[in-house]
């Protein structure tokens, strides 16, 4: 059988990877704070890192707190703004980990649904008329994992409002802001009320997933009621690693590859559209405009999890919808294109229409 071909993982392949200036940014580190990177840290992260992230969001260096990966950062909020039974309303669909952890924890989970200008704020407008008060409203508005949508201007500021209004909390998860292909970005809601907005974001997704450097930019109360937790659970992250990505960042690097990350991701994204619409014209979905992800909706009838099953039979990884939906999901792939090369792309659309022939019978 030929190699599998996996449109599973929202992860950059390695040609993505700007891999010489990772050496590069590794020996700067090494040379220019040996001790720093090489030693445990404070629980709040490396030093320059937190100060060049700070400086990106226009905040101070003590609203940063530097984490092994984004989701050690939601871990860390949701346990500390959380206690079971709480309401919290997410996103349908949404990014799976954050539903199994806040599962996990025991909350109510109240889905809103997701529309192509991000979440229904009018439904959730509704909600809260008739009593809901949620504690927390997570969402990930620009790119959206897994369905590839951005949060409208508009909606960003209702969102606000409705915050301030009803007195809870947004979790603003933006890994993907840096990944649009015209480069355009909205502003974040941290930047327009940071009184109801934490923000969460990660580094994974510019230099590379196996730095594990996720962050978060909150109070600095929240901050300091979060270091001891982090400090009691594994003394402190990564300093290797940030020290490397804090090089990067300041080499320039990182600002020279956002431009060539982007073009190779809208090249596989309309190529995964053309593929798509050929192979699969029955199947639904909305093109791109950025990230890693396009959400595709089969027609009535077809199961998405047999054909996953399928579909791996002929080689060709997906994920069904269902694993991002508190309930509904049976007709949905989330099919990630981060991952794969062009020729990838072709062969694995074809196995995957393949697979859907024999489904269909």
């Amino acid at each position: 059988m030929a190699a599998a071909i996996s449109f599973a993982r929202g992860a950059p392949s390695l040609d993505l990877v700007d891999v010489e200036a990772l050496k590069a940014a590794t020996i700067a580190a090494l040379e220019q704070d040996p001790a720093g990177a090489t030693a445990y840290g404070t629980a709040a992260g490396y030093g320059p890192l937190r100060e060049w992230v700070a400086e990106q969001h226009g905040v101070a260096v003590g609203q940063v707190l530097l984490t092994n990966g984004s989701l050690q950062a939601d871990a860390l909020l949701f346990d500390n703004l959380l206690s079971p039974g709480d309401r919290v309303v997410v996103e349908h669909p949404t990014y799976d980990r954050t539903l199994l952890y806040l599962r996990r924890r025991g909350v109510e989970l109240v889905p809103v649904a997701l529309q192509q200008d991000g979440i229904d704020v009018g439904q959730l407008e509704r909600l809260l008329a008739e009593g809901l008060r949620p504690k927390l409203v997570h969402t990930i508005p620009n790119h959206h994992n897994p369905a590839g949508f951005t949060l409208s201007m508009p909606k960003r500021e209702k969102l606000l409002e409705l915050a301030a209004r009803y007195g809870f909390t947004i979790l603003e998860d933006d890994p993907y802001l840096e990944l649009s292909f015209d480069g355009t970005k909205l502003p974040t809601m941290r930047s327009l009320d940071p009184t109801v907005v934490l923000y969460v974001s990660s580094f994974s997704k510019l230099l590379c997933p196996g730095v594990r450097i996720g962050y978060l930019i909150a109070s600095e109360e929240l901050i300091g009621e979060l270091l001891p937790v982090a400090a009691n659970t594994y003394i402190s992250p990564n300093m290797y690693a940030q020290a490397t990505a804090n090089a990067f960042c300041r080499s320039g690097a990182l600002e020279r590859g956002i431009g060539r990350v982007r073009e190779a991701l809208r090249r596989r994204a309309e190529l995964l559209c053309e593929e798509l619409s050929q192979a699969l014209p029955a199947a639904r979905f909305t093109p791109p405009k950025g990230g890693y992800f396009l959400w595709l909706e089969l027609p009535d009838g077809v199961d998405s999890g047999r054909l996953v099953e399928l579909a791996k039979e002929r080689g060709v990884v997906c994920v069904p919808g269902t694993d991002f939906m508190l309930e509904g999901g049976e007709r949905a792939l989330r099919i990630a294109y981060s991952g794969v090369g062009e020729g990838e792309i072709k062969a694995g659309v074809a196995r995957l229409a393949e697979a859907y022939r024999a489904l269909a019978g």
